[in-house]
């Protein structure tokens, strides 16, 4: 069985703040995220395995913009909140601003938006309330935290324990550094200077069981009914 690392943040993570700046006129509005200034994030590795290496037992996603982006997809209406339930609020995932505070939260039709402002260095804070350990891997406008190429199931994430929480707060240069998270233009975003922008807006954080210790949720016909597809096929067949 293929075992997969995972990392186990160590430290806490120290605010930071930045002015407010606009986008240049003529460009694609709204908000990226920027690589910011090295900010010191040391990890280890652990050994984890996945109970299903290509499938995640949850996936959460943020979709992000300043106020006005946020108003044009939430039609300016929805709940306010503060956090995204997964897992039937098992984990639970939110952005905080440099202070460590939640950024305004938005929920609409099953889906999540967040409001930034340009300027600001944000985290993404994941609080596991289970009795299961998880591999979180998360992305940023479509790319791997860890190693800031396009994002999938089989890279490499963060290990959070039961009951614990963990701040995801840049894109990992080395074991001991990340490059903070910070609010900016399409055009500065790590995503457009690595050219290709179409991914821009969206956080999504994939968490993975660990082997052996299944959710009680998932299993018998339980699991089975949490795990089927509404769209398997294309045309209605008879069944005899």
């Amino acid at each position: 069985m293929t075992r997969l690392r995972s990392l186990l943040l160590l430290c806490a993570l120290l605010a930071g703040c930045m002015s407010y700046v606009r986008a240049p006129r003529g460009e694609r509005p709204g908000l990226g995220t920027e690589w910011g200034e090295t900010r010191h994030s040391p990890v280890r590795e652990v050994a984890f395995d996945r109970d299903d290496p290509a499938s995640p037992t949850a996936l959460a996603t943020l979709r992000y913009d300043d106020g006005q982006g946020v108003r044009a997809m939430t039609g300016g209406a929805g709940w306010r909140d503060h956090a995204h339930p997964v897992l039937d609020g098992a984990l639970s995932v939110r952005l905080l601003d440099g202070q460590g505070l939640p950024l305004p939260l938005v929920r609409r039709g099953g889906e999540h938006f967040v409001e930034g402002r340009a300027g600001d260095r944000y985290v993404i804070e994941i609080e596991n309330h289970s009795a299961t350990r998880f591999e979180a891997v998360a992305t940023v406008d479509g790319l791997d935290v860890m190693d800031g190429e396009r994002g999938g199931f089989a890279k490499r994430g963060y290990l959070i324990e039961p009951g614990g929480r963990l701040r995801i707060d840049g894109f990992r240069r080395s074991l001991a550094e990340v490059a903070a998270f910070r609010f900016g233009a399409v055009a500065d975003s790590y995503a457009a200077q690595k050219g290709d922008d179409s991914n821009v807006g969206v956080i999504g954080v994939a968490f993975f069981c660990e082997r052996g210790a299944r959710p009680p949720w998932f299993a018998g016909e339980a699991g089975r009914r949490l795990g089927a597809d509404p769209f398997p096929g294309r045309f209605a067949r008879p069944a005899y």
